[in-house]
């Protein structure tokens, strides 16, 4: 372990619905419990963290979890004494009066922007960059999660696949087809669950509240649970994180969305299914592909052509989800085999908690 001073501030701005805070939460935490340092998180909407850790008061400006600080962050942010790490999350933008404590520091801090998780190769040339602010003396470093060496990497718990590794396995063959269904409502929900219903296969379909919810709702009359031929949808209540990551380690095949839910999805280690964040003349399609190149590299031909069109049927392509999902359980095996695989040549890489210790250590 690397040796700093362990004062560390995160700044997070609740943007889309729970990704953002998620990743934060996850990230605050680890370092307490697995670096020792002292965190204090800074979140705009303290109601976002509740649902994510249930012994939240969203109702108090400050207060004690898990080790961590909880503070509001307001815009009347108080006068207090900068931290030796600062974390600006996402490119949340600091308030002027921290960043103006920050100038007159004898000690300037090392000034993170963690950056969103993409596979693009681009990615790692500007991982670790600085950025000089161009009216003070301060410097501000990209720190970019990833999938390689030259990367953030990724967020993981010390005893996380130990956790996922002790779950009991399914006891028979002939129980349901488990799927948790986690997605925005632009996915294609409808024609999915069409499909589902001419499934022979009997399964069983998680759906947790929100976007995901809605869209079946959407699609079926009533508030659920519903059958549909062999299929039985149940919506869910609002899982914790940790309660989250054991549904993934319980289903089969994840659908999931965003960032936080895609990658605990990839140290689960089934197959998945994965709902990319839309942005402006398509450029999240860019990124899709990206990951694509990297994760079916080792995979049969069958099987990556299974996910490529799965992943892009889900993601908008013109093209038919029932046949896409069909050609998707029918490589499932071989698909599931690969995730795993790839769970654990991922593992093998350190986590990016512990190379944003060393990164700031380096800098403090």
């Amino acid at each position: 372990m690397a040796t700093m001073q362990p004062h560390w501030d995160i700044f997070c701005r609740v943007i889309d619905n729970y990704g953002d805070i998620g990743i934060c939460w996850r990230l605050a935490r680890q370092l307490v419990a697995e670096h020792g340092r002292q965190v204090r998180l800074w979140v705009d909407d303290l109601a976002s963290l509740s649902p994510l850790c249930p012994a939240v008061d969203a109702s108090r400006a400050e207060q004690w979890m898990q080790g961590v600080e909880i503070r509001q962050w307001r815009t009347d942010f108080p006068e207090i004494p900068v931290a030796d790490v600062v974390i600006e999350a996402f490119a949340c933008e600091l308030p002027e009066s921290y960043i103006g404590t920050m100038a007159k520091a004898e000690r300037k801090p090392c000034w993170v922007n963690l950056e969103y998780l993409t596979a693009e190769t681009w990615a790692e040339d500007c991982h670790g960059m600085a950025s000089p602010h161009p009216s003070l003396s301060l410097t501000k470093y990209f720190f970019f999660p990833g999938f390689s060496t030259q990367s953030g990497g990724l967020l993981r718990e010390a005893d996380l696949l130990q956790k996922r590794d002790a779950q009991p396995s399914k006891k028979s063959a002939h129980e349901p087809l488990e799927i948790s269904l986690f997605c925005y409502d632009t996915a294609p929900v409808g024609d999915l669950l069409d499909a589902l219903e001419r499934m022979q296969q009997p399964s069983v379909v998680h759906v947790p509240p929100g976007k995901p919810l809605a869209a079946v709702m959407r699609h079926l009359s009533g508030d659920g649970p519903w059958q549909l031929g062999n299929s039985r949808i149940e919506p869910l209540p609002f899982m914790p994180l940790d309660d989250y990551d054991q549904l993934l380690w319980q289903c089969d095949i994840n659908f999931v969305r965003g960032e936080d839910s895609f990658v605990r999805a990839q140290w689960a280690g089934k197959p998945f299914i994965w709902q990319i964040y839309q942005q402006e003349e398509d450029a999240h399609l860019i990124k899709l592909s990206a990951f694509l190149k990297r994760y079916c590299a080792e995979m049969t031909e069958e099987d990556g052509r299974a996910i490529t069109n799965m992943f892009a049927t889900w993601n908008g392509a013109e093209s038919s989800v029932a046949d896409a999902w069909a050609a998707f359980l029918e490589q499932s095996q071989g698909i599931g085999r690969s995730s795993r695989a790839w769970s654990r040549k991922l593992a093998l890489e350190s986590d990016l908690a512990t190379r944003l210790v060393n990164f700031c250590a380096a800098r403090v």
